[in-house]
C-alpha cells in the first residue's frame, strides 16, 4: 500500500453542471492520475457555452481571492505543488489568479504554474472578452512555467504566422523568451494543423530548453468539435508532466489518452466527451503514439 501523500494542485477555471469544460473536464483526470486537486471556479453554467443557450453566473474576481485566503487560513499553502488556469471571464480575473499563483510561490517557492489561456480557437476566432488577450498576454505570461496554448492562441500571443513545423518551432521560442525565466518554460501548443504535415493526423508540439517533441494522432471526425478537449489535454499533460519532469513522455502519455478519449466519444455519438468512460487510459493509455524529438 502506497501511504505517500499526492500532489496538491490548486485549479482555477470555469464549471459546468452538464458536461465536461474547465474544471468539470480537468478535475477528474487528474485525480485519476493520483493527484489532489483544490478547484476554485471561475464561473458555473448549467452547460458549456457551445449549445448557444445556458443558465448560471460568472463570478467576480472577488470571490476568487476570497477562496484563496480561506485555503490559506488552512495553514496548507505551503503544501500546494501546482497551479493551473484555464478560462478566466474577466480582466480582474486574470488578476486574481496571478495573484494566488503569487500566493503559492511565496508559500512554496517550487511550485509550478500552467496557464492555458483560453481565448479563441481556429473557425471561432476570439471568444473571450476582447481585452482579455492583452491582459493574459501581460499578466498571466511572464508568470507561468508552462503555457498550452492551441494554434490560434499562439499566433495571437506572438502576432506570428503559423503554418510550418518551422513557424511553430519560432513562435514556441518566442513565446519562452515571454516566461518567466526561473521556471522550465514549456509551451505545448495543441490543435496543430500545418501545411507541411501529412494528412489525415493532427499534431501536439511540446518545446522546452531540453528541445522539442511532435506528438502525431489520428484525426477524428468530430463535428462539431467537442467543447473540453483542450482543459482535458491541458490537465493531463500538467499532470504527467509533474510526475515525471519529462515533456517528451509526458506528451506520448497525454495525447495517447486524449486519443482514446475523442475514440470513445465518437463511438458513442455524444456531445460531450465520455470523460468517465476512458478513465482507465488516463495513467495507462491501452495505445500509445510516440512523441518524436524535432528539435535539440
Amino acid at each position: 500500500m502506497n501511504t505517500a501523500l499526492p500532489l496538491n494542485i490548486l485549479s482555477i477555471q470555469s464549471w459546468v453542471s452538464y458536461g465536461h469544460v474547465g474544471n468539470a473536464a480537468a478535475v477528474f483526470p487528474l485525480q485519476r492520475l493520483g493527484f489532489e486537486v483544490w478547484s476554485i471556479n471561475t464561473v458555473q453554467f448549467s452547460n458549456h457555452t457551445g449549445y448557444g443557450a445556458w443558465t448560471g453566473q460568472v463570478y467576480p474576481p472577488e470571490v476568487v481571492a476570497e477562496i484563496v485566503d480561506g485555503i490559506a487560513q488552512r495553514g496548507v499553502l505551503p503544501s500546494c505543488n501546482a497551479v493551473l488556469s484555464g478560462y478566466m471571464g474577466s480582466e480582474g480575473t486574470v488578476s486574481a489568479v496571478i495573484d494566488a499563483v503569487r500566493r503559492v510561490r511565496a508559500a512554496n517557492p517550487a511550485a509550478l504554474y500552467c496557464c492555458d489561456p483560453v481565448m479563441g480557437d481556429v473557425g471561432r476566432g476570439v471568444f473571450v472578452r476582447p481585452e482579455l488577450p492583452a491582459q493574459i498576454a501581460a499578466l498571466a505570461v511572464p508568470e507561468a512555467d508552462l503555457l498550452t496554448p492551441n494554434q490560434f492562441e499562439l499566433e495571437l500571443l506572438t502576432g506570428q504566422t503559423v503554418q510550418t513545423l518551422e513557424q511553430a518551432l519560432g513562435a514556441a521560442h518566442t513565446l519562452r523568451g515571454r516566461m518567466r525565466a526561473a521556471g522550465p518554460r514549456v509551451v505545448l501548443i495543441t490543435s496543430l494543423l500545418r501545411g507541411d504535415a501529412p494528412a489525415g493526423g493532427i499534431e501536439t508540439l511540446a518545446v522546452c530548453d531540453e528541445g522539442a517533441w511532435l506528438c502525431r494522432t489520428p484525426l477524428i471526425p468530430l463535428d462539431p468539435p467537442r467543447n473540453g478537449t483542450g482543459d482535458a489535454i491541458a490537465a493531463l499533460f500538467f499532470g504527467h508532466y509533474l510526475k515525471s519532469g519529462q515533456v517528451g513522455d509526458a506528451l506520448s502519455l497525454s495525447m495517447s489518452a486524449l486519443h482514446a478519449l475523442l475514440t470513445l466519444t465518437h463511438a458513442a455519438g455524444s456531445r460531450e466527451i465520455q470523460l468517465v468512460v476512458a478513465q482507465n487510459e488516463y495513467e495507462r493509455p491501452t495505445h500509445i503514439f510516440e512523441a518524436q524529438r524535432v528539435e535539440g
